[in-house]
């Protein structure tokens, strides 16, 4: 295998890689949330590198504003709202009228 063919796939598999890890926090932010807080916490530990622990605050996830149009859900009071029931305006209301079938 030659070299630009290895940096090829190299350069392919990162951007594979990169799509599905925002794909995944589009799809599941809860759960992508908790896999960086805890690899986040893994390399804030005393004892490792300047590299480790910028990427340690680089991972953190955001924190909620406490704002309920942030969309945390994290109290539960911003939950899903009911969805407004639309009464017709009394001018579109068309009655069916039944005819009988003359034979």
């Amino acid at each position: 295998m030659s070299t630009g063919l290895l940096i090829q796939y190299i350069v392919v598999g990162l951007i594979v890689l990169v799509s599905v890890l925002v794909a995944f926090r589009k799809l599941a932010p809860q759960l992508t949330n908790r896999w960086f807080a805890a690899a986040s916490i893994r390399l804030a530990q005393p004892g490792r590198s300047r590299l480790a622990h910028a990427l340690s605050r680089r991972l953190q996830p955001k924190q909620a504003t406490g704002n309920c149009a942030d969309g945390c859900s994290t109290c539960g009071a911003c939950g899903p709202k009911k969805p407004a029931v639309a009464k017709p305006a009394a001018d579109t209301i068309m009655p069916l009228n039944f005819r009988s079938r003359q034979h």
